[in-house]
């Protein structure tokens, strides 16, 4: 009886282990930056910092402390883009140009708005640079 139950058991994994590896493999349809190894790093640096700037920018709106909101917004705003290479810059399509320039527009107009708007509609500012963040990850890959 034991022998049954671990025959059971053995066949059991062993259909259920083909049947997850004959599954096909998703293909990342996302479109390639083509960076090389030390492009790749400060690319993916500056879109760090724009998770930091994020991470900063809730934290001053659920504090209440718009200087944070203001520097955290400073740092991936325009002078992030001035700062990116001329090699990256070549690289990207005009595509992540239309994604990427009209975000560090917003990160500037969060710098504005924070000082005298509510924290309601800098909330939905916020999330209105998150959405161009996802529409761009969902894009494209930085290799």
């Amino acid at each position: 009886m034991k022998y049954l139950i671990s025959l059971a058991i053995s066949l059991f994994l062993l259909i259920s282990a083909s049947a997850f590896s004959n599954e096909p493999e998703a293909e990342d349809t996302r479109i390639s930056l083509d960076l090389t190894k030390s492009e790749k790093v400060l690319f993916l640096t500056e879109m760090r910092q724009m998770l930091v700037s994020i991470q900063g920018i809730l934290q001053g709106i659920g504090e209440d402390d718009r200087a944070l909101i203001i520097k955290s917004a400073q740092y991936s705003g325009n002078r992030m883009a001035r700062a990116t290479p001329e090699s990256i810059k070549k690289k990207t399509p005009s595509e992540f140009k239309e994604l990427g320039g009209p975000t560090h527009m917003m990160f500037e107009e969060l710098v504005i708005r924070a000082e005298d708007d509510d924290l309601e509609s800098l909330t939905l500012l916020t999330s209105e640079i998150l959405k161009n963040c996802v529409a761009c990850h969902s894009q494209f890959k930085a290799d």
